[in-house]
């Protein structure tokens, strides 16, 4: 049995280690099947030597969160367990500390993964920034709290939201009411953060003023965009003819931001991806950066990483599979001839 002593300068930082009930510590202990126990100001963790020596780095590397003011969850213990497992536990240094922007409710708003951190530097750093991965990496919110952090310092003059209306494999038919009604259900999770940024009250004032718009990407044909913060949501769903006109939206003194999936594409079968199309030329133009995120990146329920994964894993397994039938077809097939 082999056992590693850390020491801790202050209570408050033993109480927010080990969260609400060990719950954060019981995470490590059942990862590493090591034993961690409080001895006055000392942490002593006994077990394997490799696995005490990787609890240890954790624990540090959570320790460094501690003293850079972040609260724990179950999602900062997992994934500095995954950067430690790989070799990258220094990497979390340079997540601490970097606040993007305040919500209404006085909450800081930052990145939690060095994938996060990546596209927030990419979207400080360049004209146009896109986005591409999972569900629940935070493409969508943090692209809104740039948004937010620019127009409040007088960067640009609007903050433009839009996203393909396109339907999610399901025919919704006709919707009730005026325009705004019919379009607000597929706008839905862009209002959802600027909210969460801004608050209901200034939102709408902002809104009757004309700073912040929201709209399909069927409304920006014909426009050009001064002075702007534009965000493309869903961008997975547009045509190849919607992603080149949405890009030559692009005026003086603006940003852009595109986000999207290419695993979650809803468009008819046959129909070629905008977001796949544009990753795929624009990569080597100066000013556009590409991000990919991974499932690492996902901030939200643990569940959702392992989903990823397993659509990910059966992916995989059908392409093999098509593979090996076309080879044996073919092989078939110059068999016969």
């Amino acid at each position: 049995m082999f056992e590693q002593t850390i020491n801790i300068d202050r209570m408050e930082q033993a109480v927010a280690l080990f969260g609400t009930f060990d719950e954060n510590i019981k995470i490590i202990q059942n990862e590493y099947l090591v034993s961690v126990t409080v001895r006055g100001s000392e942490l002593k963790i006994s077990g394997d030597v490799e696995n005490v020596s990787k609890a240890v780095s954790v624990i540090n590397s959570l320790l460094t969160l501690i003293n850079h003011g972040e609260a724990l969850s179950e999602q900062n213990v997992r994934y500095c367990m995954s950067l430690v497992n790989e070799g990258s536990d220094q990497k979390i240094e340079s997540l601490s500390g970097d606040c993007i922007c305040i919500t209404s409710k006085g909450k800081p708003v930052k990145p939690k993964t060095i994938g996060q951190k990546n596209y927030c530097n990419a979207i400080k750093q360049n004209t146009i920034t896109i986005g591409v991965g999972p569900a629940g990496t935070g493409k969508t919110y943090l692209a809104v709290a740039m948004a937010v952090t620019s127009f409040r310092a007088h960067e640009v003059n609007r903050i433009i939201l839009t996203r393909p209306a396109v339907e999610a494999g399901e025919k919704l038919g006709f919707l009730p009411g005026d325009l705004q009604s019919k379009v607000d259900p597929y706008l839905r999770p862009l209002y959802d953060a600027l909210f969460d940024m801004l608050g209901a009250e200034t939102y709408q004032k902002y809104l009757e003023r004309g700073n912040i718009e929201v709209a399909p990407l069927a409304y920006m044909r014909g426009r050009t965009l001064d002075d702007s913060f534009i965000i493309l949501d869903e961008a997975q769903n547009t045509s190849p003819e919607q992603m080149k006109m949405f890009l030559t939206r692009l005026g003086f003194n603006s940003k852009m931001v595109i986000t999207g999936d290419i695993t979650q594409i809803d468009l008819p079968s046959g129909c070629r991806s905008g977001l796949k199309d544009a990753v795929r030329i624009l990569k080597n133009i100066d000013s556009i950066a590409n991000i990919s995120f991974t499932e690492k990146d996902v901030v939200r329920h643990k569940l959702v990483q392992d989903i990823i994964k397993a659509y990910e894993r059966a992916a995989e397994r059908k392409d093999r599979n098509d593979s090996n039938k076309t080879f044996i077809e073919r092989k078939s097939h110059n068999g016969q001839n």
